[in-house]
């Protein structure tokens, strides 16, 4: 499949999970907004344009240069990764003799190979190339660097998948910065230092002005650097690279109040958006337009790769499983804050039921009370906590400066966790097929764009190259997404992911629409709906309740948006059967 909480009904634990332990925030899952929980959260903004491609991107990577540096892997496994309910690029990790990539499209493959800062570099190519994925594991000599390994992919992608691409220049969609219709509000800084902007407190006893957050204090900023803080700091909203073009030279000092894309519901007439923040309070605006920028062309690829070589079971044997040296888990105290992050070679989870902790290892999504078959009660409300140390092999050598992931593979993580709940709660389980309420799609008066067969298949959270976000104007309506090119059989695999709260399985495309397709989907997350309208209360078509206040559930807006129904019926679907498990770990 190709392809970020508060107490509310529907929240969702396992992918929260996954994101605080693949980003590294360690930071409780109650502060997590829930739309965050319908899905995964916008990727911190591209940089500028003529930033993105390196020359010679590192000096790991100008070391990998060297005569002596090898140019290719020993030799490499490549196969489709295993579907996951929510695919993440995962890697590159060196870890033990072995260079790996899990869930990796090729875009992801090719930004890794060629030091690129985000997949949005990467122009040109087939359609498909954000869309398969791909874990890839080679065998590297000692030594090897991710500079000397990024190298190695190169050759690899040149011989297994014949990737022929260029440098060059090509369309970026930006965010401008620029004079707006008042004088810039700015105070010049003497400042000496090095400018920088970061959210802190408010001073002891003073208001914020009513729904808006704590100031961002810049001190000795240029507009240039401001331009490319902001989009790091206010991401929900931004969500491409800003260029500086007010024309404003030397430094100043300021502060800018507004409200979170995720508060302004709850804010009322009292939230203010960033961009009005900008206008108001700095007499500066945002406006989205182009600018060419360098990028990496990809003239041609293959959809696949060469097969892997007969001998590589023998030159390369399987590695042993990733397991942890040593963990304690004991039970909660009840005052204990939640938190779930990762220290270097320390997995740390603390006071989370461990119905939590199974959802992520079994990649499930546990708004659906029917995936685990005979689970006690107790998984969802006694809370545990986990501190395990992971085995010195298993632990990515010389960290991991990829994305700034964790030093630790998710995927490897995900089953030293299952490991680890089966030996310490002796569980017993087993998978079998149980009907399950799905949903169809079904064409009722598709208002679509016929989409440009060569444009590229994908699906990002926020607004498409217009710039419109409808939730400024309705906050209710706090989810959006923006898809590509994507066929009626890959949106029924891709709303799950987007929309676990409403939907827990791909929906079955019945619509008999042929080919890719452009649209744009907005709707109300979970918490914004009546309780009654869950999944559970949609009608016989899957066209749950609207609310007073204008939330619009997922199923009204595929309706009312598309002009596709979503019909339920029943389908077998593999879930999880508990057959014993033990209410307390064995000893620590």
């Amino acid at each position: 499949m190709g392809g970020k909480v508060n107490a509310v009904p529907g929240h969702n634990f396992r992918l929260i999970l996954r994101l605080t332990l693949f980003t590294l925030f360690g930071v409780a899952f109650v502060a997590q907004t829930a739309a965050s929980a319908q899905g995964p959260p916008p990727p911190p903004p591209p940089p500028p344009p003529g930033s993105a491609v390196s020359a010679a991107v590192t000096a790991d990577n100008a070391a990998a240069a060297a005569d002596d540096a090898p140019v290719k892997f020993e030799i490499a496994d490549i196969h489709p990764s295993p579907p996951r309910r929510y695919s993440e690029f995962d890697g590159a990790f060196l870890v033990n003799g072995r260079y790996i990539m899990r869930q990796a499209t090729l875009a992801d493959l090719i930004e890794t190979a060629y030091g690129l800062k985000d997949t949005t570099y990467v122009h040109g190519g087939p359609s498909w190339l954000e869309w398969d994925r791909w874990d890839v594991i080679a065998k590297v000599p000692p030594g090897t660097t991710q500079g000397s390994a990024k190298k190695m992919l190169q050759s690899l992608l040149k011989d297994r998948f014949g990737l022929v691409a260029h440098n060059g220049d090509g369309p970026m969609y930006v965010l401008t910065l620029a004079h707006g219709q008042a004088s810039p509000a700015l105070k010049p800084s003497s400042g000496t230092e090095e400018g920088t902007c970061k959210f802190d407190p408010a001073t002891p006893g003073a208001q914020l002005p009513a729904g808006m957050s704590t100031p961002d204090r810049c001190h000795n900023v240029t507009m240039e650097q401001f331009a490319e803080i902001l989009p790091t700091q206010a991401n929900a909203y931004l969500q491409k690279p800003m260029v500086d073009r007010t024309g404003l030279k030397g430094t100043y000092d300021f502060e800018l109040h507004w409200t979170g894309l995720g508060r302004l519901q709850s804010a009322g007439a009292d939230g203010i958006t960033v961009f009005d923040a900008v206008e108001k309070q700095l007499g500066l605006k945002i406006t989205l337009g182009t600018a060419p920028g360098p990028v990496f062309l990809v003239d041609s690829m293959n959809k696949t790769p060469t097969p892997n070589s007969p001998d590589l079971a023998k030159i390369m044997p399987p590695m042993p499983p990733a397991t942890f040296d040593v963990a304690t888990i004991k039970p909660s105290t009840p005052d204990e804050r939640q938190n779930a992050r990762i220290d270097r070679n320390a997995v740390v989870v603390h006071n989370l039921p461990l119905m939590v902790l199974i959802a992520f290892a079994w990649d499930m999504n546990e708004n659906d009370k029917q995936e685990i078959v005979g689970a006690p009660k107790w998984l969802a409300t006694a809370n545990f906590d986990v501190d395990a140390k992971v085995a010195s092999e298993s632990v990515v050598e010389g960290g991991n400066t990829v994305r700034g992931a964790p030093p630790i593979s998710i995927e490897d993580l995900r089953d030293m966790i299952k490991q680890l709940l089966i030996d310490r709660f002796e569980m017993k389980i087993h998978t079998e097929d149980v009907p399950q309420d799905v949903y169809a799609l079904v064409a009722a008066n598709p208002k679509m764009t016929k989409a440009d067969p060569a444009e590229r298949t994908r699906c990002m959270q926020g607004p498409g190259p217009d710039g419109k976000d409808p939730r400024l104007d309705r906050p209710i309506m706090n989810m959006l997404y923006t898809c590509q090119n994507v066929t009626m059989e890959q949106a029924g695999q891709l709303f799950p992911t987007f929309a676990g709260y409403y939907l827990h399985y791909p929906a079955v495309d019945k619509t008999g629409l042929k080919g890719g397709w452009d649209f744009t989907l907005s709707w109300s997350s979970g918490d914004h709906m009546p309780v009654n309208a869950g999944p559970g209360a949609a009608d016989s078509q899957g066209a749950a309740a609207g609310d007073p206040n204008g939330a619009v559930s997922f199923y009204d807006a595929v309706s009312k948006e598309l002009g596709l129904k979503m019909v339920k019926e029943k389908r077998p679907e593999p879930v999880l059967v508990i057959d014993h498990m033990d209410d307390q770990p064995t000893p620590n």
